[in-house]
């Protein structure tokens, strides 16, 4: 029986390339991952032309699915090809990391077996090699090559130099005393050449002989556990890097995977022409003769540097000394901006699974670039993306915001900005327990915000939503709770702030052919109160309270005039002509005129023997110049 361990850095093209020499050269009989033990099941996907890199095993914690963790994996990742592999091959593979459900059961501790001493295996690598740049260094001796078993002999001889002396966290040592056990059973159960794939760092400690069956498990007895699930979800190669919090990351993914599907001397002209292509498609000017220059510089600037091949540094010191647009080629091509997808079949929560068809059905794909989408409501399609995205933001999961977009003729346009991020999985599994479809969850989380609404503004907003994601069951209790607290809420003002967004959702309700009837009524209502007490409402304001009645007073009439209310021609203004009058303050008198004239209930003749009246001699300056702000405020 012989165990080999093959010490791969996570997201590395070359270690990658490694790996699958190989497992050619070795044929082993068992293939080992350092992946947590219960993504198990999942592993099987690996190899599904429809699980298409880069995604990401999730796992959470059931009972508090905010608790979880991923595994991400790239095209050009060595677990990823390895497992891949495997599959293909029908051999065995087992996940020997320690389970997530002990990991997410407790809170990492850096409770130590011994003293500390923080790891930079590579940056002393390289310093030991005089190479400031680790990074560098390590694409030199590893990313750009692909050596195969040489290859991991040498990292294995580099790690147990860089290991000497160190003492891992408890964290860390019972990670690897969960490897070495699952070696052993391998061993046990009958494998005779064991591919083990673990990160470079770990392979000195992963040598069986180096401790004791029985001391690893007392390493690994009694340890915490929570109930965990796993499923598969989309990744981002934006989501691959450093930046984006992730530890593991590669700061140039989309090069990465450049490297390992362009391993030969033509891989920096194809990137060359990869970037000429972009270039020119933003306007920029890149012909044969750069890319012929590019590719000779990139070469000339890699043997001053005294590197063995040309790295990432010579290809865009070259590009930007010859093309140009820098910027457009590090985040479309060193970054990148590809999205995995994952097959319906595969793991998911029912959520995500319903979240997915109903994306297939509005004919909207998630992306990781922010785009622009602008919705025609009056057509099937455009309806389906208006109701997914409004039950999605519903939800709490934003894969949308709304945008300024093309004006048209009332409301039969939306205008959007998608993106779509990782951590919006995460929503729809903390989701999941509001229902299994879309629609349901929605419509239990609205019912749930409208139970807990304290206000007006509050109830109107969870209606609005509620007509825009088109869920009737929804409606009717926001709308029920709606008319219940407009009845008895004492304060005109709630009364007056309603009144905007309640018309806005009658206004969409019309346009979405939904039946909005009692949401009328209760308008009808809301208006009644309104009016009969602006009166009383508009005496003895001090100045700051008559800036906030004369906007309240311009927003109803803006709600009367959305909906073409009776109430626009009868009882609104001839209380805007009492209030006009009123000898309350200045600023609403003004507003209260300007109103009429606006709505042409008032003559030019009205208005300016108003007006006149105002700036008459008799009338203090003050009430006066009151009156005049009022009146010509907005666009006067």
């Amino acid at each position: 029986m012989t165990t080999h361990l093959l010490g791969i850095r996570h997201h590395g093209p070359g270690s990658a390339r490694s790996v699958l020499r190989s497992l050619d050269e070795l044929q082993p009989d068992a293939l080992l991952v350092e992946v947590p033990a219960d993504v198990q099941g999942a592993l099987r996907w690996i190899g599904d032309s429809h699980l298409v890199p880069p995604v990401s095993l999730l796992g959470y914690v059931v009972a508090e699915p905010a608790r979880a963790a991923f595994a991400p994996f790239a095209s050009f990742s060595p677990e990823w090809q390895a497992i891949r592999w495997a599959n293909e091959r029908d051999v065995p593979v087992t996940a020997i990391d320690l389970p997530l459900s002990v990991t997410l059961a407790h809170v990492p501790t850096d409770e130590l077996v011994g003293e500390a001493m923080p790891p930079d295996p590579i940056g002393d690598l390289a310093a030991a090699a005089g190479d400031p740049d680790p990074e560098r260094w390590w694409d030199d001796m590893i990313e750009h090559r692909g050596d195969g078993v040489p290859a991991f002999d040498a990292v294995a001889d580099a790690m147990a130099a860089a290991r000497e002396g160190f003492v891992p966290s408890l964290e860390e040592h019972r990670r690897e005393a969960h490897m070495r056990r699952a070696i052993r059973r391998s061993a046990r159960g009958g494998a005779q050449r064991i591919a083990v794939v673990c990160g470079a760092w770990h392979v000195p400690a992963l040598d069986v002989t180096s401790t004791t069956a029985t001391a690893d498990a007392a390493a690994l007895r009694k340890l915490p556990k929570a109930k965990v699930s796993v499923a598969w979800v989309p990744w981002t190669h934006r989501r691959l890097t450093p930046a984006s919090g992730y530890g593991a990351g590669v700061a140039s993914p989309g090069w990465y995977r450049h490297v390992f599907e362009h391993p030969g001397p033509d891989g920096v002209a194809r990137f060359f022409v990869d970037a000429a292509r972009l270039v020119r498609a933003r306007g920029g000017a890149a012909s044969p003769d750069h890319l012929i220059a590019g590719t000779r510089l990139a070469d000339s600037l890699a043997a001053l540097r005294g590197r063995p091949r040309v790295g990432l540094g010579e290809v865009l010191d070259a590009a930007g000394a010859v093309m140009g647009g820098l910027d457009t080629v590090r985040s479309d091509l060193v970054i990148g901006d590809a999205l995995g997808t994952v097959p319906p079949s595969a793991p998911q929560v029912p959520l995500a699974r319903d979240v997915a068809a109903a994306q297939r059905s509005a004919r909207l794909r998630p992306s990781a670039d922010t785009t622009h989408l602008e919705i025609d409501l009056r057509t099937p399609t455009g309806l389906r993306k208006s109701h997914l995205l409004h039950r999605l933001v519903a939800l709490g999961v934003p894969w949308g915001s709304r945008a300024d977009g093309r004006s048209s003729s009332g409301t039969f346009r939306e205008a959007w900005n998608l993106r779509w991020e990782p951590e919006l999985s995460i929503r729809l599994i903390e989701r999941a327990g509001y229902g299994t479809t879309l629609a349901s969850a929605a419509t239990a989380r609205l019912i749930e915000r409208s139970d807990a609404a304290r206000g007006l503004a509050e109830l109107v907003g969870v209606l609005d939503i509620a007509l825009l994601a088109g869920l009737p069951d929804a409606v009717e209790p926001a709308v029920r709770r709606l008319a219940s607290r407009a009845a008895t809420d004492p304060d005109l003002g709630h009364l007056l702030d309603a009144s905007v967004p309640l018309a806005h959702a009658l206004r969409y309700g019309d346009v979405r052919g939904t039946d909005a009837s009692s949401l009328r009524a209760v308008f009808d209502g809301l208006v009644v109160r309104a009016i009969a007490g602006l009166p009383a409402a508009c005496r003895s304001l001090d100045d700051d309270a008559a800036e906030v009645i004369v906007e309240r007073l311009t927003g109803f009439m803006g709600a009367l005039a959305m909906l073409d209310h009776p109430a626009r021609r009868g009882a609104f203004p001839a209380v805007l002509a009492q209030l006009s009058e009123q000898g309350g303050h200045g600023l609403v008198e003004g507003r209260a005129s300007r109103l009429l004239h606006d709505a042409g209930v008032w003559s030019a003749s009205d208005v300016r023997g108003r007006v006149g009246r105002a700036l008459s001699g008799g009338t203090p300056a003050a009430r006066g110049a009151a009156f005049v702000e009022g009146f010509v405020a907005g666009s006067g």
